[in-house]
């Protein structure tokens, strides 16, 4: 049976310069000469998932996108799940209520207000990535086709914001400002188990390499969780292996702990 390899992108398979590893693209080269599948598995929206370096230079069977609302394989979308028009209007409302500054995330574009926080640095340092791949926000919900939100908070209450939105969806805190917003029971775990399901992968031929927090539901959803030597304390604890760092050779280690290489 073919085994699939779930790859978190920042932090796991580049640095915080967008730096690959030789030996991490030969590894996942290896892994796939050998007959396994290797994904990536990001919380970035498709949109944020054009580098050369991943999509050319490595080469991968499919792509999970926005935490598990955007499924590709072999180059075409087989499973998207968008925020509807009523849930942006929504969204628009409480988030504005509540201070925070958004960035909704899609399969071609990523949109936010400019003329209103274009000098948050946040905002700056994604337009600078993506180039054309940024937007402008305007008031219109119904221009976009987006699966997630990012939000810079700016307010003083953020636990009465959590208690508005999270009966109806997850939000991810990666520090007291910067979280993502995807609509409730999505993760990158779901995305795993719904590919898994479409390509008839059994949950025993699963394993996944991460480094952050919202990795945790999919190393310890898959059968093999693998963190990196780098990753934070709890990530570590909840994997099954951890590897070196990814600077020294994590990825092609990891494999080859597994004999996946």
């Amino acid at each position: 049976m073919k085994k699939a390899v779930f790859f978190d992108i920042d932090g796991t398979l580049w640095d915080h310069r967008m730096r690959v590893p030789e030996s991490t693209v030969k590894a996942i080269h290896k892994l796939r000469e050998n007959g396994q599948y290797a994904f990536l598995c990001s919380g970035r929206s498709r949109a944020a998932i054009q580098a050369k370096e991943l999509l050319e230079d490595i080469g991968f069977d499919g792509i999970l996108a926005g935490c598990g609302t955007y499924i590709e394989w072999e180059g075409r979308a087989v499973y998207e799940r968008n925020l509807s028009n009523e849930e942006l209007k929504q969204l628009f409302r409480t988030l504005r209520e509540h201070h925070v500054q958004i960035v909704l995330e899609g399969k071609q574009y990523l949109y936010a207000d400019l003329a209103e926080f274009g000098h948050n640095p946040y905002i700056l340092n994604l337009k600078k990535v993506l180039g054309d791949g940024f937007a402008p926000l305007c008031a219109r919900t119904e221009e976009y086709d987006v699966n997630k939100l990012t939000g810079y908070f700016t307010g003083e209450n953020a636990e009465e914001m959590k208690r508005e939105l999270s009966g109806q969806y997850e939000l991810l805190f990666h520090t007291p400002q910067v979280f993502e917003l995807l609509p409730k029971g999505f993760s990158k775990a779901s995305g795993i188990q719904w590919i898994c399901d479409y390509l008839h992968i059994a949950h025993e031929d699963t394993y996944a390499f991460g480094d952050s927090v919202n990795d945790l539901e999919m190393l310890r959803y898959v059968k093999h969780g693998i963190a990196m030597g780098n990753a934070s304390k709890d990530v570590k604890e909840a994997s099954d292996y951890v590897t070196s760092d990814l600077r020294e050779d994590g990825i092609f280690n990891g494999l080859k702990h597994f004999s996946l290489i």
